[in-house]
C-alpha cells in the first residue's frame, strides 16, 4: 500500500481536448485520481478543462484551472504536493514531465 508514503499528490491532467484524443487520456486520469482517493492519498489536480471528467466534484481533492506547464506545475508542487505525477495528461503531462526531467528538475 502506499497509503503510509505519500499524502499528496500533485496530478497533471488531460490538458486542452483535441478531437480524436480526449476521452482516453481523460478516463485514465480520472480512475488514476479515484485510484489515489481509494489510497488515502490527497490529489490536486491541474487541468485547464472545465468539461473534463477530471474536473468532475469529489474526483480530485483540490483543482486548478490552469494550463499544463512546467511554470505551473513547478508552482503547485513546491507548496502543495510531495511529488507529481505527469504521465496521465498525455501528451500535455507527459510533455512537461520529460522537459522538467531534462532540465533536472524530477
Amino acid at each position: 500500500m502506499m497509503k503510509k508514503q505519500l499524502k499528496k499528490v500533485l496530478v497533471l491532467g488531460s490538458g486542452a481536448l483535441k478531437i480524436g484524443q480526449a476521452g482516453e487520456f481523460d478516463y485514465s486520469g480520472s480512475q488514476a485520481l479515484k485510484a489515489l482517493r481509494e489510497e488515502g492519498i490527497s490529489s490536486v489536480l491541474i487541468n485547464p478543462n472545465v468539461a473534463t471528467i477530471q474536473t468532475s466534484e469529489g474526483i480530485a481533492d483540490k483543482v486548478y484551472f490552469l494550463p499544463v506547464t512546467p511554470f505551473f506545475e513547478l508552482k503547485l508542487s513546491r507548496r502543495s504536493a510531495q511529488t507529481a505525477s505527469c504521465w496521465l495528461g498525455v501528451p500535455d503531462g507527459f510533455n512537461v514531465g520529460t522537459e522538467l526531467y531534462l532540465n533536472g528538475v524530477l
